[in-house]
């Protein structure tokens, strides 16, 4: 069992093959996977219901290209919150942020930083704009640091850890 309370799932070849097709084509139909993965059409059916029933396969995403919804601009921020009741501030931070618009990606941490928020903004404005209204000018944030993002590779989607 992980320290987070879910315990592991074991998983044989075939499901492994299974996982690590659709994390980078979700697009795939049955009869590709089936294929791809070297196993009957039906087989492929039963094991990616299994997998989305034990919660290893939690969905499937879109990529989106935030350039053609006039968010081409990516932004890292580290926000630190101030010290006192902390794990109030913490909750309530992390469920505000995550409701807002721009937000692609919220992180907790340990570290320096206590979150790490991935936004997408149309340019430089929106992003000083989102910093400002959104996160120095909240009670709990005690500072924030910026760092432009000028490209990146995901390998796969990762489900919440909570």
């Amino acid at each position: 069992m992980q320290s987070n309370g879910i315990r592991a799932v074991e998983l044989d070849d075939v499901d492994r093959r299974l996982v690590e097709l659709l994390a980078r084509d979700g697009r795939m139909t049955n009869a590709e996977l089936a294929a791809a993965a070297g196993v009957a059409p039906s087989t492929a059916h039963v094991r990616l219901k299994s997998l989305f029933e034990r919660g290893v396969v939690t969905g499937i995403h879109a990529s989106v290209d935030h350039r053609m919804l006039d968010r081409g601009l990516h932004a890292m921020i580290g926000v630190t919150l101030r010290p006192g009741s902390r794990q109030e501030s913490i909750r309530e931070f992390a469920e505000e942020v995550r409701r807002l618009e721009p937000v692609i990606q919220v992180f907790f941490l340990g570290g320096a930083d206590d979150f790490m928020i991935h936004i997408g903004v149309a340019d430089s404005s929106a992003l000083r704009q989102f910093v400002v209204e959104h996160l120095s000018g909240q009670r709990s944030v005690a500072s924030t640091r910026t760092s432009i993002i000028f490209d990146y590779h995901r390998n796969e989607v990762a489900a919440s850890f909570q």
